[in-house]
Order: structure tokens, then C-alpha cells, then sequence
């Protein structure tokens, strides 16, 4: 491994402090889920969007909720539905006979935190009017680019694509989501906690911001100051390769895949309080930055089986 320069250790306490109280509250409001929590965070940390993919019932949209209160961020909810239009989302310009010109109304989109609840219940040209949001954190209407706020972070939900009334998102779509992962059942305790303490909604309406806008803003920047070394760029490297040649894989992962998997293994390494990224950072993430990239063969297994299977086919020198 190459010397780790001085600079990159200059991480504030306060930072470190912020981060490790607002993963508390969220775990305190989404219980027996600390490792899906803290990739919910690697998310946010990482700039990225965060994809759930799991069956109703299971804690989607509790989840984004207390995200969102935790952070103190504006937020906003759409639920797609099958009649949901773009403008439903982005806005739309409407005439002001008064003012003799078109005036722009901004749809839910222009918020900090914005879930995309079943966003998979949307047929696809309703889904891709978040893609120049997520990619670009921007909207295109009329001709006139109108800019997101900062720091801007979609969390979308979806339905499993077997269940009835889904659209499966387009591949397009998926890539602009930096992770995706599921939540599944609570274990014993934590179901029993849920079914005898208080509603999750009353405690979320409680809860007290941790950060707000200006201190996101000042974690966004922290995992920068993260060192990768070089030998850890060539594992992630040799990752991306196995990917385009492993057996059951048609469409392996992207140079883009692997800049979102750097970015999202220097936010794994700062909420574990290190100033460096290890090959456990990023083999922690693989999977979840992965499976949802990979197009595989019809019967190669689905994207989470064939990530665990290039983890395991790639060697950490």
C-alpha cells in the first residue's frame, strides 16, 4: 500500500460526531436494520441515489422519512401510480394572462429529498422524468433548465417486478441509482419492538434535526478527504473486468459503475471512522452497487448472485 498523505487524515471530530448521531436516530426509528441503515448513508454521503427494492409492509418509506427528519431537509413524496404524468414530477408552465408570459410551477422534483415511493407502478415515461434530475440535478421544461436545491437526494421504493401492476425499470434508470438493496423481515426482537412500542410515523413527526441542509453540505464534502491508494484502484479495476468476461454475465459494469463504487467505498470508510479505503470497504458494497447493473444470461441467476460471484473470482494482492 502507498503512504497515505498527511492531508487526507484531516477529518473534524465534528464530523465524525454528526455522522454517528444521525445513523443513531435513524436506527432508532428503523430498528434491527443498522447495515441497510448505514448503506442508506454511504448513499447520501456519496452524492448518490438510493434504490429499495423489497415487498410492501417491510419499513421502504419509513426509511426515507427518517432520512429525510434526521438530516433536516426538505422533503417531498410522490407515489407513482400508472396515471402519473412528467409534469406531475417536474412542474409545468402555465400562462399568466395577467403577466402576458409563461410562469414555470415547480413540481414535488425541487426538493432535498425527494421518494419515489413504487416508483416501479409508473409506466416508463413517467419513470425517466427523473433522469436529467438524477443525473444532472436539473429539469428541462419548455426549454428553460431550471437547477435542483443542494444538496439534492431521490430515494426510490419499489415493488418486487413478479407483483402485479409493475413496470420493470429500464437499465437506463437503474445506473442512476448508486446502490440498491431490500430491507427484508425484522428478526424476532426488533418485529416485537415494532408491534409493542409506538407508531413509527408519531415518532418521526418527533424527531429533531440532527444536520440540516448546512451540515449535509459539509459531509458531502467529507468523503473526499478519503485516501484510495493505487493498489486499491487496481482492485476495483480487475472487479470491472471480471465483470465483462464472467460466465452468465451479457453487459458487465461500466467505468461510471466503478467511480460510484470508489465514491461510495470512501463513504463506507469515513462512517467506520477511517481516513482510508480498504478492500473491506469496497467488497462490503459490491453487491449492492453491482446487482443492479449487471445483465445477465436467463439463467445465470439474478444480479445479486452473479455480484457475489465476480467478488468472489477477483483476488485482493
Amino acid at each position: 500500500m502507498t503512504a497515505i498523505p498527511a492531508q487526507r487524515h484531516m477529518l473534524t471530530d465534528d464530523v465524525r460526531d454528526a455522522v454517528k448521531r444521525a445513523q443513531a436516530q435513524v436506527n432508532t426509528l428503523v430498528l434491527g436494520k443498522q447495515h441497510e441503515v448505514r448503506l442508506a448513508f454511504v448513499a447520501m454521503l456519496s452524492g448518490g441515489h438510493l434504490l429499495i427494492e423489497d415487498l410492501p409492509g417491510l419499513g421502504k418509506t419509513t426509511l426515507a422519512h427518517a432520512m429525510a427528519a434526521t438530516l433536516g431537509l426538505g422533503f417531498q413524496r410522490v407515489q407513482f401510480t400508472s396515471d402519473l404524468l412528467p409534469s406531475d414530477i417536474v412542474g409545468v408552465s402555465l400562462f399568466d394572462a395577467q403577466a402576458q408570459r409563461f410562469e414555470f410551477h415547480p413540481g414535488p422534483v425541487f426538493a432535498h429529498v425527494l421518494l419515489a415511493d413504487e416508483i416501479n407502478r409508473a409506466p416508463p415515461r413517467t419513470q425517466s422524468a427523473l433522469l436529467e434530475a438524477m443525473a444532472e440535478h436539473q429539469v428541462t421544461v419548455d426549454g428553460s433548465t431550471h437547477a435542483l436545491p443542494d444538496p439534492f437526494f431521490v430515494i426510490a421504493t419499489q415493488n418486487p417486478v413478479d407483483l402485479a401492476g409493475t413496470y420493470p425499470l429500464p437499465d437506463s434508470q437503474l445506473d442512476r441509482f448508486l446502490l440498491r438493496l431490500t430491507l427484508g423481515y425484522p428478526d424476532r426482537d426488533a418485529e416485537r419492538a415494532l408491534l409493542a412500542g409506538d407508531d413509527r410515523r408519531d415518532l418521526i413527526a418527533q424527531a429533531l434535526p440532527v444536520l440540516g441542509d448546512g451540515g449535509v453540505l459539509a459531509l458531502l464534502r467529507a468523503p473526499s478527504a478519503i485516501h484510495a491508494s493505487d493498489a486499491l484502484v487496481e482492485y476495483v479495476q480487475a472487479l470491472l473486468a471480471r465483470s465483462r468476461h464472467h460466465p452468465g454475465v451479457r453487459v458487465g459494469l461500466s467505468p461510471r459503475a466503478g467511480i460510484a463504487l470508489l465514491r461510495a467505498a470512501r463513504a463506507h470508510a469515513l462512517l467506520l471512522g477511517r481516513a482510508h479505503v480498504v478492500p473491506e470497504d469496497v467488497q462490503a458494497l459490491f453487491p449492492a452497487v453491482a446487482a443492479h447493473r449487471l445483465v445477465g444470461d436467463a439463467d445465470a441467476g439474478d444480479g445479486h448472485a452473479l455480484a457475489k460471484s465476480i467478488l468472489h473470482g477477483v483476488r485482493v494482492d
